[in-house]
């Protein structure tokens, strides 16, 4: 029975000095380290910030909105987002969110809207909205203007902010009209241009660098039918943008998550292709009908073939990063007619 009760002495004993032990490297841990976050860019340690949330809160609001007030800036693309570590660091040691959100901003390259008017597929002139494409169109056939059946309205992205005509510019600029020239016995029908106003076109434009992207797509049109998001994730890299892995602007939109993750169909359909597919890796297209297709791409694994009907919602494949590819995410396109057009005009 004593044997028993020196043990149980011993345990207290040993408890209490273990407690006691715990209690003094918190209170040193406490006293001399305080939690922090390191910031790495590209695995290189860029500095430390008091909390990640905060911070890239403020990255974000700047990659949506840029920081200007500029109504025409679409978004920023960064190419390499910052990760985050939590870690304790000695209580001297400075944070220094400031110069980290300065330091991601250097590496983004600012993308403007904006909207072109081409006459038989030339960009003749650009605008800062589609309202105003819109009424410059409509004033042009209101005037019965001759090329009406030629104009189209593009969505533009670019680094590089054109200059805008006035609605009144515009029209002027583009209108043509049919006159008739008589000559004995001849009646003939001739198009007259404003010359005076395609000069002053010209003129404003200003040598200014013409696009002369591939991927140009058309502004928003109904494509009749609601989509649902096919993953759920970060977009890291938008419709039109340009990056070092590709050679031409954007034509979907890039949403990074996790290799393995479902992809779901964002409408129901007919599977028109699922296999591999040059520089989109492992790829599934969706016909919807009417023209309107969508495009799941760099999978890692594909659950349909072609000549499937499936379901909106139900599992097509899963993400991955095959093909020309920088790392697991799923580039989702809409295109109509082999036209591609912005996701983000119906979902995201």
């Amino acid at each position: 029975m004593k044997k028993i009760f020196i043990r149980i002495r011993t345990s207290l004993k040993l408890i209490i000095l273990i407690s006691i032990a715990t209690f003094l490297i918190s209170g040193a841990v406490v006293i001399f380290y305080k939690p922090i976050y390191s910031v790495t860019i590209d695995g290189k340690v860029i500095g430390y910030c008091k909390g990640k949330i905060a911070l890239q809160t403020k990255i974000d609001e700047y990659i949506e909105n840029g920081d200007s007030q500029n109504s025409n800036i679409a978004f920023v693309q960064i190419e390499k987002m910052p990760t985050y570590k939590l870690c304790l660091g000695k209580r001297d040691i400075q944070t220094n969110d400031e110069e980290i959100f300065e330091i991601v901003k250097s590496t983004g390259v600012t993308y403007y809207k904006y909207f072109a008017i081409l006459e038989d597929n030339e960009e003749k002139l650009y605008v800062s909205d589609f309202e105003t494409a819109e009424k410059i169109v409509s004033a042009l056939r209101e005037k019965g203007s001759t090329n009406i059946d030629n104009l189209q309205i593009l969505e533009k992205y670019e680094t590089e902010l054109k200059d805008f005509m006035t609605q009144e510019q515009a029209v002027a600029s583009l209108y043509k009209e049919n006159t008739v020239v008589e000559q004995p016995g001849i009646t003939v029908a001739k198009t007259n241009t404003n010359q005076t106003n395609d000069t002053m076109r010209n003129s404003s434009l200003g040598g200014q660098k013409v696009s002369t992207s591939t991927n140009i797509s058309q502004s928003k049109v109904s494509i009749g039918i609601t989509l649902i998001k096919p993953v759920s994730g970060t977009i890291s890299s938008r419709f039109g943008s340009r990056s070092s892995i590709r050679s031409s602007a954007h034509t979907g939109l890039d949403i990074a998550t996790p290799k393995g993750t479902p992809v779901s169909a964002a409408a129901s359909g007919t599977v028109a292709f699922a296999g591999y597919k040059g520089s989109y890796g492992y790829l599934v297209a969706i016909s919807h009908g009417n023209g309107v297709q969508t495009y799941y791409a760099h999978c890692s694994k594909l659950y349909v073939s072609a000549g499937d009907k499936v379901a909106q919602g139900s599992k097509i494949a899963a993400v991955g990063s095959t093909g020309n590819s920088t790392g697991p995410h799923l580039h989702f396109e809409v295109r109509v007619n082999g036209m591609a057009y912005n996701p983000q005009n119906y979902i995201y």
